[in-house]
């Protein structure tokens, strides 16, 4: 079997209302589809983040410049076909929307090969477990009343039969977070796990101020709390509070992951496998994770297809026991791209889907209207 083609679609929906992390304004909700053709009928399909900058960028990439890698190569060998593309451009790459596109092909490549051997990729990584403890994802700013719209959220999270929910903060001041953070945990209780992402806002001083109202409400993590590069403030902070502190998201490859961990600047890890360098080396950064104790949490907020990428990491490797499930309003790359339910059950787990490679279908129609948009 041979590779014939790569191609990358941008979908795209326009959000009715905005909403906001602390740094960064989301209008709409876009992601880069990949597919992956072969001389078979066999068609394998990931997803290439674009985050930072436009998905055209993304489009451009994967079919101008590493499409020729992989054109005519044996689909099985992913590990060269990795190393292929990673070295080759390597001279104005190893971070960043290069990473992010040699992501999107090995995902389907990951597809293809599950495809291939029928098997679903989960079981071809290790198929440690095929269920895992989910948390909801959300709690963002909007133009509505913030205190009483996040309230809201949370306990439609709660409904859902969540049982761990992740909100952000660091937009508006100490102050403002203070007040999220206490608001929530008096809806919530002890009996539903809070998480808070500071999205990379704050000065060491700060987030020290932040950690130490983290250690009295018994908070599960603090999320990306300084900027990405400051390794030895995150080990000041890990230091200075007990909460445990994650990031990983902002790194790419296992060569970003490596000082997060050396540097003792992380609790948890969340590389996210459409980002750091695909399913290939989000694998190997969890593996290097386990060498220093460390959970691997994977990061995933944008597609359907992005969440069962992630999903199928969570459930292949050891070191893992939670889930990112994205549920920040409605979202059809999520919700309505695939053909398949990912679901809660009664105790807040999602399940693998069991097909072969990904284990999943994309919805045609929802997909010709998505990429119109």
């Amino acid at each position: 079997m041979k590779i014939t083609d790569v191609k990358a679609y941008i979908l795209s929906y326009d959000l009715k209302e905005p909403f906001q992390d602390a740094t960064y304004e989301i209008a709409k909700r876009t992601m880069v589809l990949v597919k992956i053709f072969t001389d078979t009928t066999l068609i394998g399909i990931g997803e290439a983040c674009y985050y930072g900058g436009p998905a055209s960028t993304t489009k451009y990439i994967i079919e101008n410049e590493l499409k020729d890698y992989i054109i005519g190569e044996d689909p099985l060998e992913i590990g060269r076909l990795w190393e292929k593309m990673y070295s080759g451009t390597i001279k104005h790459g190893r971070k960043g929307v290069i990473i992010a596109a040699i992501s999107g092909i090995d995902i389907a490549l990951w597809d293809l090969k599950g495809k291939i051997l029928g098997q679903p990729i989960y079981k071809l990584l290790g198929g440690h477990k095929s269920k895992v403890k989910t948390y909801a994802s959300g709690g963002f700013y909007t133009s509505k009343d913030p205190m009483q719209f996040l309230i809201q959220q949370v306990k439609e999270y709660i409904n859902k039969g969540f049982q761990a929910i992740k909100i952000k903060i660091g937009r508006h001041g100490l102050e403002d977070d203070f007040k999220r953070i206490k608001g929530v945990k008096e809806t919530i209780g002890n009996k539903i796990e809070l998480i808070v992402d500071g999205n990379n806002a704050y000065k060491v001083y700060e987030a020290i101020k932040i950690g130490r109202l983290l250690d009295q409400l018994n908070i599960k993590w603090f999320e990306e709390p300084l900027p990405a590069d400051d390794l030895e403030g995150m080990n000041e902070l890990r230091n200075k509070i007990d909460t445990p502190v994650s990031a990983g998201e902002n790194n790419f490859t296992r060569y970003g992951h490596k000082y997060l961990l050396s540097k003792k600047a992380v609790d948890i890890i969340q590389p996210d496998v459409n980002w750091c360098g695909g399913i290939s080396e989000a694998r190997n950064i969890a593996v290097m994770a386990s060498l220093y104790n460390v959970l691997c949490s994977p990061h995933s907020f944008s597609s359907a297809i992005s969440l069962v990428s992630n999903l199928h990491l969570n459930c292949g490797i050891e070191n893992s026991n939670i889930q990112e499930f994205d549920q920040q309003g409605f979202n059809p790359l999520r919700d309505q791209l695939i053909n398949e339910k990912l679901d809660l059950d009664k105790n807040g787990k999602i399940s693998v889907p069991k097909g072969p490679g990904l284990g999943i279908t994309i919805n045609e129609d929802s997909f010709k209207q998505l990429l119109l948009n």
